[in-house]
């Protein structure tokens, strides 16, 4: 597992969120720890390591 920091794109709260290395590249809603809104995520990692990722809001 892999712990990364971002910006939330509703509250721009800074958040943490654990990511798993051992799927290359997956996408997958989860809500933001401090205001509840669900946030697209698409991290993106080569040879365990993160070489992309994205936090969009979902048009609601």
């Amino acid at each position: 597992m892999y712990e990364h920091f971002f910006q939330c794109p509703y509250c721009w709260e800074e958040i943490s969120m654990l990511l798993d290395t051992s799927v290359r590249q997956q996408t997958y809603i989860e809500d933001c720890e401090v205001c509840c809104n669900p946030i697209e995520l698409t991290p993106e990692f080569q040879e365990h390591e993160l070489v992309g990722f994205s936090a969009n809001d979902i048009d609601q």
